[in-house]
């Protein structure tokens, strides 16, 4: 069963006043069969958290430690650490123009397993995965994401995680520009991944609308690149009905 442990991370990136921390220290634990919701207001550094994992160069790591089941994930490049199983649902899907979702998907599946599945079973996958995501077939023979709307563009993510099958899948802001059925059919995708018990799942979210549909099996509050309190499914309830003021007052945070 995997494991990504994430040890004192400490995060910086470079602005035009110098280098500007944004990760103080992040301890973390995500296993498989686990659900980790991060939470917090904008500019808290959850998405650094998660780009940093896989590997953005324009994050600097200054201090601790990630690895993947003991294997050190700093010390691998991008492609290695999706070899490795470590997955990214970004929140701005980028375009590939002249590459086709198929072509993508083989190639990336080809990539990861070590030599290339078998064409017959992998187009009733595809054609099984894209189905379940209510996207039409069609969309695997258009360029990556060109031209896609902003829904059609995350069910193109989600479509990617079922098919790689990763160990890890961090999800960043996967609910950001959904409407209501695309919210539905999306968190429905991440738990047709997730229900095998064998992939951990890092959800970043600000709200609690998507974890109506994943639930999550803890909650971290990250604030000013901290996580400053942790607990189960109640607490994103709490943060619904009271927001992130009580975290981000002098009082709490000590500024």
């Amino acid at each position: 069963m995997s494991v990504l442990e994430i040890r004192d991370l400490h995060v910086s990136v470079e602005t035009e006043q110098g280098a500007k921390e944004i990760l103080r220290g992040v301890t973390l634990t995500v296993r498989a069969g686990e659900t980790h919701a991060i939470m917090g207001p904008n500019g808290s550094g959850k998405s650094t958290l998660a780009y940093s994992i896989a590997g953005h160069p324009k994050y600097t790591v200054t201090s601790g430690t990630v690895t993947l089941d003991g294997e050190d994930v700093l010390a691998m490049s991008v492609d290695e650490r999706a070899r490795a199983g470590l997955f990214l649902a970004m929140q701005y899907p980028v375009e590939i123009p002249g590459v086709t979702n198929s072509n993508f998907l083989r190639t990336a599946k080809t990539a990861i397993d070590g030599e290339a599945p078998k064409l017959r079973t992998w187009v009733k996958d595809v054609r099984s995965a894209m189905e379940g995501l209510k996207m039409d077939s069609s969309f695997a023979e258009r360029n990556v994401n060109e031209g896609f709307s902003g829904g059609e563009k995350k069910r193109n993510e989600i479509l990617q995680m079922e098919l790689l099958k990763p160990r890890i899948a961090i999800l960043d802001e996967t609910d950001s520009g959904l409407d209501v059925d695309a919210l539905k059919v999306v968190s429905e995708g991440v738990n047709r991944v997730l229900a095998g018990g064998e992939v951990g799942a890092l959800l970043i979210t600000h709200y609690t609308r998507i974890l109506r549909y994943i639930q999550p099996d803890f909650v971290h509050v990250f604030v000013d690149g901290r996580i400053v309190e942790q607990g189960g499914p109640e607490l994103a309830d709490r943060l619904e009905a009271e927001g992130y003021d009580r975290f981000t007052t002098p009082a709490t945070t000590g500024a």
